[in-house]
């Protein structure tokens, strides 16, 4: 995983080992700078795949009665030694006591160089100056959920099928893979198989399926009418959710 350099003037980032990461610090402040809310992508996960970069958004909401002045760069740290630093935020204030932080950082998974055990829970550090002097440092001021991108697939067979007969629905849950760059099986997950009537909005649940050693789904239904089948995936602190797109059944 690439870092930012906090010693060298390297507008990229560097592999990442054990070494590399900051020696911690403890919390502290001077006068009454606060930091509110930290806000991660917008819902605070991010899901990464195997090949296409993401830019992850990072804001922190202060407050200092004299107004916040600016915020260095943010820390976010997670497991497996996982270590990113954002650019250099932008302060924009809300009143004359409160501003939000923003910065970001671009990942990429195919010059990061990120491993399985980096996916879970990550910290967000940040420190933030106020007009008049004071200060915030904050270690894990916020959390995310740093995850392996899911893709999920669904077949139910045969199409068109009678009225009684067996409907046998297949699948395939995957995550990515960040150490070999490609998508794997994920084994033993709890996985729904729902149903839409056609000409409804919504699905319900016919019953909970466990994917294999290879990560295949595979169950039987009755047919009872024309829709959609499709398996759903609540997801773990390490993958995110994932939902199939529906395959239409027609019922004779």
């Amino acid at each position: 995983m690439r870092i930012r350099a906090t010693v060298a003037a390297v507008t990229g980032a560097l592999a990442l080992t054990a070494l590399a990461v900051p020696a911690a610090q403890a919390d502290g402040s001077n006068g009454d700078t606060r930091i509110t809310k930290v806000v991660v992508d917008g819902d605070n996960k991010v899901s990464l795949g195997i090949s296409e970069p993401k830019t992850i958004k990072v804001s922190v909401t202060a407050t200092d009665d004299s107004g916040i002045a600016e915020a260095d760069e943010f820390s976010l740290e997670g497991p497996g030694y996982g270590y990113l630093s954002t650019g250099k935020p932008t302060c924009k204030a809300a009143s004359s006591t409160t501003s939000t932080c923003t910065a970001s950082v671009l990942v990429d998974p195919k010059v990061d160089y990120f491993s399985n055990p980096n996916a879970g829970t990550w910290y967000v550090d940040a420190w933030v100056d106020a007009e008049d002097g004071d200060f915030v440092w904050k270690e894990k001021a916020g959390s995310f959920q740093f995850q392996r991108a899911s893709r999920l697939t669904v077949n139910a067979s045969p199409e068109p099928v009678k009225k009684g007969r067996t409907i046998t629905v297949t699948g395939k849950l995957s995550r990515a893979n960040w150490e070999t760059l490609k998508y794997a099986g994920y084994t033993n997950q709890s996985v729904k198989l729902q149903f839409r009537k056609k000409g409804s909005s919504s699905y319900t649940t016919l019953k909970t399926v466990k994917s294999n050693s290879t990560g295949e789904l595979r169950t039987t239904v009755t047919a009872s009418t024309d829709g959609y089948f499709r398996y759903s995936f609540a997801g773990t602190t390490t993958t995110p959710a994932v939902n199939a797109t529906g395959d239409f059944v027609d019922v004779q």
